[in-house]
């Protein structure tokens, strides 16, 4: 049998590792810092770009896409070259990969603390972006199914599998959310609006969760564990299951994120029943992970990359048994827009994800490098410490999350809630999000101890050439299934034929959910009363998503009597129909702002942006001085309404002409509202003069961008009335 000697692509891998870290550290700093906020709220205040809603996204997407991302393309382009006994396709296709992935994570961080932000959840980035990741993942693709085409190994180890139905479920997943018409160069609006934007958005963002941080980790997991561990799979079979179990049921269950919501009870009850069922073959492949190191728990004692990886693989099966419980309606009434959920998301990330990454980059550098890891020691200091934080970040935000639901919900005798004012339940836990930001103090230490040991590590180690290896040509066998061959054996030695079923499993349960919901208009039942927003409002509704308010304030109140009377009505599928992107949110650090529309003075919403401590005592809201200065830009006031037509919102051409006019008048009317206010007069007409005595411009309040956004939040839920 012939033998060809080549060469594994290292450097590629070194690179992503390298990135890896950089950007793990530069994720957490930021998270970190948004920790210290909910105690500080005023540590970078009146730095626009410095902001919680705007660095709330930088970290989330550090953390999932830079972090973690990067983590992933690692691992697969080693594992990938060794399972298949080939070297990556294209070198140059790599190195697109590489590059291209860091340079959209560069302008992530550019213009997200910037405010150019589409506001839905892990898919912030504005359309330029969308299309830079579609086409880096067609490369990444790319590259890897063409490794596959001319691999010498027959068949697909169970790591492929889940590889490639990554890249394709990622790859449509993307596609569908990211569906926006562009206003401008940084600014678009989604095609999808209201109900159907969410559940468009978290049929994404429930799978991003399962195709971005959970499969590709199982298949890392399937490959790392066993080399690690030097022993085989525990189930051949079991890993079978597990694999199309998976990822045929995961793409149903993204409408558990819209319990109680105006999304359409069948749609919310499908996405219970699958969520259910999900634990099975979650709980599957955890059982596979942990029982391949039956006979090797000796050397989990002692070898600090296995207890990362068990660790994580235990931190895998308590997220994704929560996640089916959290799914129940019961559950979810009280668990929903809680820390609870902030909990969950972060044992799954910081276990499942941080610690599976730590143990694969210990693992790897030492060999990467021809070298000993410079300090077990510190790697293991590295894990207890990392563990201590996982549990110091975990423990207090459970406890925050019942204790908000419980003060959320609790009644006087008389009837009346016992805490009506929403601020009581944010003081109660202010001692648990100081244990938070401790334990993420812990838990970055760790990874900057890591950093530490990786580097002094790299510098005693050689330098990293391509790796020789040798294997036999692979030989034509014919296509037909043998009598003695199984139809997953035969499955696995045909790619195209299983990236085929595997798109079609995936594809089912999105188009179950989101067709009927798109084109069947009973689904969604409109309002007479429900107009479109004016020209002010839509302004301020933009810098509302600039602000990144949505992610403390939700606009979805649930039919609960404790909601209906803190809020007001209960929120309807029609109110939203001219939303274009939706903003239900999905947590409440602050109130629901659903039913806010005249239940304050314009002046209270004019000091509450200026200074929230002065009009709510105790508030941990930041500082938007920002927003009094700024001169409301109009310059895009038409082309965004026309794209709002195009979208089917029904402006007329009068309104569109008449746009900056409108806006002149209603601006007229909240500033002549505003003179009210004898503060404000006094402060008003001294800034007034002094820009007057010292040559400045003086922009009139009717032009200020804090007008729009009072007119926005005067707005909310006013086209529907409800007499008490």
């Amino acid at each position: 049998m012939e033998m060809q000697q080549f060469h594994y692509d290292n450097k590629i891998v070194k690179n992503f590792l390298y990135a890896t870290m950089l950007w793990g550290v530069v994720g957490m700093l930021v998270g970190l810092l948004l920790a210290f906020m909910f105690l500080f709220p005023n540590l970078t205040d009146g730095i626009s770009w410095l902001s919680f809603g705007r660095l709330r996204p930088l970290h989330t997407n550090a953390v999932i896409f830079a972090f973690v991302g990067n983590a992933i393309f690692a691992g697969i382009y080693y594992s990938t070259q060794r399972l298949l006994k080939a070297r990556m396709f294209n070198d140059t296709l790599s190195k697109i990969n590489f590059w291209g992935w860091q340079l959209i994570i560069v302008g992530a961080a550019i213009t997200l603390p910037l405010g150019y932000t589409t506001s839905k959840e892990y898919a912030e980035l504005e359309w330029p972006f969308d299309i830079a990741i579609a086409l880096v993942w067609v490369v990444f693709g790319w590259n890897l199914i063409g490794t596959i085409l001319k691999r010498r190994q027959r068949h697909l180890y169970v790591a492929i599998w889940f590889y490639i139905a990554t890249f394709v479920t990622v790859a449509v997943l993307h596609i569908f959310n990211s569906l926006e018409l562009p206003i401008s160069a940084l600014k678009s609006y989604s095609v999808y609006a209201g109900v159907q934007d969410a559940l468009v958005q978290w049929w994404y963002g429930h799978n991003a969760v399962a195709f971005f941080l959970t499969t590709p980790f199982l298949g890392l997991m399937y490959y790392f564990v066993p080399k690690a561990a030097n022993r085989p799979v525990y189930s051949y079979r079991l890993s079978i299951v597990h694999f199309w179990s998976l990822i045929f049921i995961y793409i149903w269950a993204g409408p558990h994120h819209l319990l109680y919501t105006a999304l359409p009870e069948w749609a919310q009850n499908l996405g219970v029943a699958f969520s259910v069922m999900l634990l099975m073959p979650s709980w599957g492949g955890m059982i596979n992970g942990l029982l391949t190191l039956r006979g090797a728990w000796d050397k989990v004692r002692v070898d600090p990359v296995l207890k990362f990886m068990v660790v994580a693989i235990t931190g895998y099966g308590m997220a994704t048994f929560e996640g089916p419980t959290l799914s129940l309606k019961n559950v979810n009434a009280i668990a929903h827009f809680t820390d609870w959920i902030i909990a969950h998301v972060h044992v799954g990330a910081l276990a499942w994800n941080g610690f599976l990454t730590f143990g694969m980059i210990y693992f790897l550098i030492p060999r990467l490098f021809k070298t000993k890891l410079y300090s077990l020691g510190l790697a293991n200091l590295h894990f207890w410490i990392g563990t201590l934080g996982i549990i110091m970040y975990a423990l207090p935000m459970y406890v925050a999350g019942f204790t908000q639901a419980s003060m959320w919900k609790q009644f006087n005798p008389d009837g009346t809630l016992t805490y009506g004012n929403f601020l009581e339940t944010v003081t109660e836990i202010i001692p648990m999000y100081w244990m938070r930001a401790i334990g993420g103090t812990l838990f970055l230490t760790g990874m900057l101890i890591m950093v530490y040991n990786i580097i002094v590590t790299i510098k005693q180690g050689s330098k990293v050439e391509d790796e020789l290896a040798e294997a036999s040509a692979l030989e034509r066998v014919t296509k037909k299934r043998t009598s003695s061959e199984g139809w997953h054996t035969w499955l696995e030695r045909r790619p195209v034929q299983l990236t085929l079923l595997a798109t079609v499993a995936i594809l089912i349960g999105g188009v179950v959910q989101i067709i009927p919901t798109i084109l069947v208009k009973s689904n969604i039942p409109t309002i007479a009363s429900v107009k479109p927003y004016s020209p002010l409002e839509l302004e301020g509704r933009d810098i509302y998503i600039r602000e990144g308010c949505v992610g403390c304030h939700s606009q979805m109140i649930r039919p609960f009597r404790s909601e209906v009377e803190r809020y007001g009505e209960y929120s309807k599928a029609g109110e939203y129909v001219y939303d274009h992107p939706f903003l239900w949110g999905s947590k409440r650090t602050g109130p629901d702002l659903h039913r806010i529309g005249g239940k304050y003075s314009d002046n209270w919403h004019f000091n509450h942006m200026y200074d929230p401590q002065s009009t709510s005592s105790g508030s941990i809201m930041p500082r938007y001085p920002w927003l009094i200065k700024n001169e409301l830009d109009k310059s895009q006031i038409e082309d965004k309404m026309q794209a709002m037509v195009t979208l089917g919102v029904p402006y007329t051409e009068a309104d569109i002409v008449n746009a900056r006019a409108n806006m002149l008048l209603q601006g007229e009317q909240i500033e002549n509202n505003l003179y009210s206010d004898p503060d404000f007069v006094i402060t008003y007409e001294a800034d007034k003069k002094y820009a007057k005595e010292n040559g400045e411009p003086f922009i009139d309040m009717k032009n200020r961008e804090i007008v729009a956004i009072i007119a926005y939040l005067q707005r909310l839920g006013t086209d529907i009335k409800v007499e008490e």
